[in-house]
């Protein structure tokens, strides 16, 4: 399914909004909100549905929204769910681990939503006090989702072990499940946190993100890194890039070459806007992609309903 009218796009836009606000009421009062745990499975249902319309056109917008803004503790928590999502289908993981995993996602960062709020534009470095909270997160976000309701164990123990650095020397072929579902949380955590901007600083580009998962990653890890990338791309929807002739595009759509997608252009050489932004297949002909570029560099307000629309022509 791709966007026709204004109104679909419009539409979309406000689904993937109220899932994200929706998210952050639970994640911010979990103490009022009935059946916790069947709210969690409600929402994670819902995100599913929204990428079964289209995969592309959701990370398109997911993408922009964490990398344009200070990304507060639902915004994160729903991006690194649709990456787990993705990843746990390249990595033909079993649905009812898929599950734990997401829902972790959804919920790993319960013990600190207001905090995580804060420190989205929080200019200053975290103060003792919130270093200490944010190391204890992990462990009091299990306890406080067991008291909520949640049985699942698979759940929980990914949630207190999502900063936990032991796991990350223990080989993903022979770790339990509930390991490697908990490497796969971390690294989506910690690509997630750097393409997102702070008070304190500009987010990073998805591909040096990417390349700085990768990395810090031992050979253990890199299964994960490079499912990542198989899963969006090094350049996925939603981002921008710079092109071999000084033109700058969005990213539109994945093609079946990671490094390769379909673009908009959207300025020329100088940084002046296109007044048609323009459909360009980069795995066909020139222009290729020369770097990706952070979000802080695109200073202009861009019209994505037209961008968007383009995106139909790519899929046909």
């Amino acid at each position: 399914m791709s966007i026709q009218s204004e109104n679909e796009y419009e539409d979309l836009l406000a689904l993937w909004s109220d899932l994200e606000s929706g998210l952050g009421v639970i994640l911010g009062s979990p103490d009022s909100t009935q059946q916790f745990a069947h709210r969690v499975l409600q929402y994670d249902r819902w995100m599913q549905s929204l990428l079964q319309r289209d995969p592309d056109v959701g990370l398109y917008l997911l993408f922009q929204l964490a990398s344009n803004s200070p990304v507060g503790s639902a915004s994160h928590s729903l991006v690194c769910a649709v990456l787990s999502h993705l990843i746990a289908g390249e990595l033909h993981i079993a649905r009812a681990e898929r599950d734990s995993l997401v829902h972790a996602a959804l919920t790993m960062n319960v013990a600190m939503t207001a905090m995580q709020d804060a420190l989205a534009t929080q200019v200053a470095k975290p103060s003792a006090e919130q270093q200490d909270a944010i190391r204890a997160h992990a462990v009091k976000g299990a306890l406080m989702l067991a008291n909520l309701g949640v049985v699942d164990a698979q759940w929980l123990d990914i949630v207190s072990g999502h900063h936990d650095d032991a796991l990350d020397k223990i080989d993903l072929h022979t770790a339990p499940p509930t390991t490697r579902l908990t490497r796969i949380l971390k690294v989506v955590d910690r690509y997630a946190a750097m393409i997102s901007p702070r008070g304190s600083r500009a987010g990073r580009s998805a591909t040096e993100s990417v390349r700085s998962v990768i990395a810090n990653a031992s050979a253990k890890t890199d299964e994960i890194g490079h499912a990542l990338v198989r899963a969006v791309g090094l350049c996925p929807p939603g981002t921008y890039v710079r092109l071999d002739t000084d033109e700058t595009a969005v990213v539109l759509r994945r093609s079946g070459l990671h490094n390769q997608p379909y673009v908009a252009i959207i300025a020329k050489p100088n940084g002046e806007l296109v007044p048609s932004p323009r459909l360009h297949a980069t795995a066909d002909s020139k222009p290729h992609i020369r770097s990706a570029l952070p979000a802080s560099a695109i200073r202009a307000r861009l019209n994505h309903f037209q961008i968007l629309r383009l995106s139909a022509y790519a899929v046909q």
